[in-house]
């Protein structure tokens, strides 16, 4: 099957029809009975079965499969595609992971009448990745994804936020990996992240608005786009730092943002840090957390005179660096050792790695919690680096042979 022909068949449907387009592709190429993707919803938690797009209601809230202890978490947390094969002689099951730049969009699942060969598995993983690029390129024009992704409905506080995180939660390049999680409150807070490449360097934010529900994500709106709009002029740190606050100042109605700005150059690896307010963010190096006590100046939007200070961070290859929001401190989750689950969990993606924890700090305030709780993990690999590792999901069709598996398929 010729990528280009795929991209090509898609491009030309409907947003929504460029999934059956790729699901007849691989039912004349291959002979599939059945072909269907699943995307993660906003929590990285579970799926949703999207089918032909006439059985796609949306005036239905969408139908959550849990990943957790099933084959389609173990195909998302290993980016490696798994074969299920009954050995009575009925069809078989394979699930690919649909991931572009360590971005975790969903799976791929098909039924063969016969067990793949190795061109088979490779057709399959670059249909994978051609999927990948087909979501991203349709999300977009209509809401189909967006839908398939919320298996609860949204707040209107809830709403603002989402749209506030960049598109994609998740990025590698060949000098490191990033990912946020981000778990509002019952009454939802402010909080936000971001990030961007741009030729030589990579930005990062975490930022906390004051307050809850609409008041504090009109903050978050406000202090973000300033941010963004600095940025996307060329302003350096510091001066995006003194143009979100004098933006808050002049337009947040005494309301205020604490946040954390990081820029790190791809050319030499040296990384720039502002802290306004904002808690201290963590470091694995050689196994061991640290915490990081850079010099703290006023949160955005305090009228009191301050200016920024720009500081340098030591970040070395092989480090894990960890920003996150105070709701990542409540007082409930004060038994629970961070740092120790940072260790635990420094063999993972930094995307699994990510929603690991906010996971942990979920289950420590049974699932209700009082303030937003958003993580940034960033792995830095250094400027040496020209390579990146395909077995995060970047080149499928280059993976390691798919693992065998006998395990119970979840509900269709």
């Amino acid at each position: 099957m010729a990528l280009a022909g795929t991209l090509a068949a898609a491009e030309t449907a409907a947003p929504v029809e460029s999934l059956d387009v790729v699901a007849r592709l691989l039912k004349e190429r291959l002979g599939a009975a059945s072909v269907s993707f699943l995307i993660t919803d906003f929590t990285g938690g579970s799926v949703v079965r999207l089918g032909a797009a006439d059985s796609i209601d949306t005036d239905e809230p969408a139908r959550r499969i849990t990943l957790r202890g099933t084959l389609y978490g173990d195909v998302i947390r290993t980016q490696r595609p798994s074969v299920e094969d009954r050995g009575d002689g009925g069809l078989v099951r394979i699930v690919a992971p649909v991931t572009n730049r360590g971005d975790a969009i969903g799976l791929l699942e098909l039924f063969l009448p016969m067990a793949p060969d190795a061109e088979t598995m490779r057709e399959i993983g670059e249909t994978a990745h051609v999927l990948a690029y087909i979501v991203i390129a349709n999300r977009s024009f209509t809401d189909v994804y967006q839908w398939g992704r919320r298996t609860t409905p949204l707040s209107l506080a809830a709403e603002i936020q989402h749209r506030l995180l960049p598109a994609s939660l998740a990025c590698e390049a060949a000098q490191f990996a990033v990912a946020g999680a981000l778990e509002p409150a019952d009454h939802v807070g402010g909080d936000t992240f971001d990030y961007v490449i741009d030729r030589d360097t990579v930005q990062l934010s975490v930022t906390d608005a004051m307050g809850h529900d609409v008041d504090a994500a009109l903050l978050a709106t406000l202090l973000v786009s300033a941010l963004r709009r600095a940025r996307r002029a060329g302003a350096d740190l510091a001066e995006q730092a003194r143009q979100a606050d004098e933006a808050m100042r002049e337009h947040g109605h005494q309301g205020y943002v604490t946040g954390q700005l990081l820029r790190i150059s791809l050319i030499d690896g040296s990384a720039e840090f502002i802290n306004a307010g904002h808690p201290w963010p963590l470091r694995m190096r050689d196994g061991q957390v640290q915490e990081i006590t850079p010099q703290i100046d006023m949160p955005f939007g305090f009228h009191a005179p301050h200016t920024y200070r720009v500081q340098s961070l030591d970040l070395r290859p092989g480090d894990r660096l960890v920003m996150l929001t105070d709701g990542m401190l409540e007082r409930n989750a004060s038994s629970l050792d961070l740092p120790g689950l940072i260790v635990r969990t420094g063999a993972l993606h930094p995307r699994e790695a990510a929603r690991a924890l906010i996971a942990a700090i979920v289950d420590a305030n049974d699932g209700h919690l009082h303030d937003d709780a958003t993580v940034m993990c960033l792995d830095w690999r250094g400027v040496d680096q020209s390579e990146r590792d395909a077995s995060t999901g970047a080149d499928l069709a280059d993976a390691s042979p798919p693992s065998q598996t006998r395990r119970t398929i979840p509900a269709r």
